[in-house]
């Protein structure tokens, strides 16, 4: 079955870095890969510069899109593959919405940080807000000059306080496509679980009976992104998958002033997976 995939790009070298290692995992697939620039003016800076300025800058990002585009085009010569542009004037996180729902997206694919050179950040303001407000797929998002490495390993962190169906699908399909063993992780100060969580559990060992799969405990004793850090490092993982639901470990994440000199959190695609309701 044909994927669609949503590569939004804002022309920096990290969005180039995101589309590169969606080509790479699916080099095998047959896709339609949507590549989106959602342009916009600030309000502030139209009462500096002319329409006629604002027609030219408008023009100049239509042309880079076209010109991407091509890139892809030269780069991957897959016959499987085929590239598609949407030029948005909506804010970035309703671009995405539109495109998600109009051409039925499987996955959405961006870098982390976009345009922002600053090393002291984990996440740029765009990809926390697509993040915390994607609710119609799921979002990959991948580092800066990440080379890409199959995920044969996929750590999937969970603290069985959640019943997981369906959500799982993206998880079960990427790691069908790479024969990936997935790692779940529980970090908690205690091993013990309470009644719903060993039936999560139970449940989730059956979801998952037919991959390749391990179950792991890590001891609460810093901040979870230290201790995730820890696991990632020491089984040498390839993919970080995490659901996103209120107070879950992702939140987290968003949440946590994550200083690059302070946690050196390990450079590795996360793919987040909106929860179902």
């Amino acid at each position: 079955m044909k994927q669609s995939i949503l590569i939004p790009t804002d022309f920096s070298d990290n969005a180039w870095s995101a589309l590169l290692y969606t080509l790479k995992l699916y080099k095998n697939q047959s896709c339609t890969f949507y590549l989106l620039h959602a342009w916009s003016v600030k309000s502030s800076t139209r009462t500096y510069i002319t329409s006629n300025y604002i027609d030219t800058l408008k023009a100049d990002a239509e042309k880079q899109l076209f010109e991407l585009k091509d890139q892809a085009d030269a780069i991957d010569e897959l016959s499987k593959h085929t590239f598609e542009i949407i030029f948005s004037t909506e804010k970035l996180q309703d671009a995405v919405d539109a495109a998600v729902k109009k051409y039925q997206i499987d996955m959405v694919f961006m870098g982390t940080k976009g345009a922002s050179k600053s090393k002291e950040i984990l996440f740029g303001s765009n990809t926390i807000n697509l993040i915390k407000q994607m609710k119609l797929c799921p979002i990959v998002v991948v580092p800066d000059n990440f080379d890409f490495v199959a995920p044969k390993q996929i750590a999937f962190a969970t603290d069985y306080n959640r019943f997981f169906g369906d959500e799982l699908q993206p998880l079960k399909d990427i790691s069908k496509l790479y024969d990936s063993k997935i790692k779940v992780v529980h970090i908690c100060k205690e091993k013990t679980l309470t009644d719903a969580q060993n039936y999560n559990l139970a449940t989730l060992q059956s979801n998952l009976v037919d991959y390749p799969n391990s179950f792991h405990w890590m001891p609460n004793d810093d901040k979870k992104t230290q201790e995730i850090t820890k696991f990632i490092k020491e089984q040498d993982i390839n993919l970080l998958v995490l659901i996103n639901y209120q107070h879950s470990f992702i939140e987290n994440l968003m949440n946590e002033p994550i200083i690059k000199n302070v946690v050196s959190y390990p450079s590795i695609p996360l793919l987040i997976i909106p929860a179902i309701d």
